[in-house]
């Protein structure tokens, strides 16, 4: 029989244009951006950073 199927190689995630990836909130604009953009550079697609439509800036 069989031993088994081994060990994983990666993993797959399909991901579809106009997803969303990740949601951030309760942090400053800023941040969120440098942060993302620092996350993005680790992923093998390209990415968007999008600010919702009703956002305000809290100070």
């Amino acid at each position: 029989m069989g031993k088994g199927k081994g060990a994983p190689e990666g993993f797959v995630a399909p991901v579809t244009p106009g997803r969303i990836l990740f949601e951030a909130e309760g942090v400053p604009l800023e941040i969120a951006k440098e942060a993302m953009r620092l996350g993005a550079q680790k992923l093998p697609i390209t990415t968007k950073f999008i600010v919702r439509r009703d956002y305000t800036a809290e100070v």
